[in-house]
């Protein structure tokens, strides 16, 4: 479990790294070409980027936080740090999506009401733009692979962002591009787009950490998976209480079981050894397994 853990942690870490680095290279071609080049969108998406470092490098404490092993006050371990990393992404994700659409939405009236005369974009954001887009598919692409290894919510969040930032790039460029074509409030429009896809983006990095961290109820994929285990232990009865939380990527069951009250400790306790080492063969990122046996004649009636 050790091993893979640390396989994991190695995968995880490697994912952040990656990010962090396009996202510090993409933050400073963005935002200087949005500046020289007057495009209100790339210099949103260059904000965006500048954003993603920031809590990119919160990521990476709470990651390394997270591998530390389990202590007295933490019998579980870190884990759960994972989660509350993502929640600070989805955090980071809505904050910067307002404030992208509120920037918008004024250049958008001062455009409309003339209040100020909108400077030529240049042809350098649009490609900016379409370099961003490139770079954001293969990331994505390749951090949903590494979530899908390794189960991490905040690497699974991180894959979230690039792709949010595929949607969001695109979006600057056309802007980019109808405003080069002579319709200038295009580009500040296509800002306002990329931070509703911002605002999308971080209420679903929300919804799903906060699941996490309030023990959201079991799947039925997993019930069926327990129930499917439990079928081929020889003398189990009944499976009659199942609860399961998460530590950031490693899933904890709670059971309660049902075997023969004539059996003696011992049988009963090989019993639960036989399903627990069949739920940890068919579950994946199984952290840890809890049973509880006793008669059928405690079974709570219905």
């Amino acid at each position: 479990m050790d091993r893979l853990s640390a396989q994991s942690d190695k995968r995880n870490l490697h994912a952040v790294n990656l990010a962090l680095f396009a996202n510090a290279g993409l933050a400073a071609l963005k935002t200087t070409i949005g500046i020289l080049g007057h495009s209100s969108a790339l210099l949103a998406d260059g904000v965006n980027s500048t954003s993603d470092v920031a809590y990119g490098i919160i990521i990476k404490v709470f990651m390394r936080q997270a591998d530390k092993p389990a202590d007295e006050e933490h019998p579980y371990g870190h884990r759960q740090l994972e989660s509350i990393s993502a929640l600070i992404i989805g955090a980071f994700v809505l904050t910067t999506a307002v404030a992208i659409f509120w920037d918008a939405a004024n250049k958008i009236f001062d455009i409309l009401s003339d209040k100020t005369v909108s400077a030529q974009t240049s042809v350098a954001a649009f490609l900016a733009a379409l370099f961003t887009v490139g770079l954001k598919i293969w990331l994505s692409w390749k951090t949903r692979r590494i979530a899908r290894q390794t189960g991490s919510p905040a690497v699974q969040a991180l894959a979230f962002d690039h792709r949010n930032d595929i949607f969001s790039a695109a979006a600057a460029g056309l802007g980019i591009l109808l405003a080069i074509s002579g319709l200038p409030w295009f580009d500040p429009l296509a800002g306002a787009v990329v931070a509703l896809v911002i605002l999308r983006t971080g209420l679903k990095i929300l919804r799903e950490s906060a699941d996490d961290l309030m023990d959201t109820i079991p799947t039925a994929e997993l019930k069926l998976k327990v129930d499917a285990a439990a079928v081929e232990t020889p003398g189990l009865l009944a499976v009659e209480d199942m609860k399961a939380h998460r530590f950031g990527p490693y899933l904890v069951l709670n059971l309660t079981i049902a075997v023969d009250g004539a059996m003696t400790v011992a049988e009963g306790d090989a019993i639960s050894a036989r399903l627990e080492q069949a739920l940890y063969r068919d579950i994946d990122l199984l952290g840890r397994v809890h049973v509880h046996y006793h008669p059928p004649s405690r079974m709570p009636k219905p």
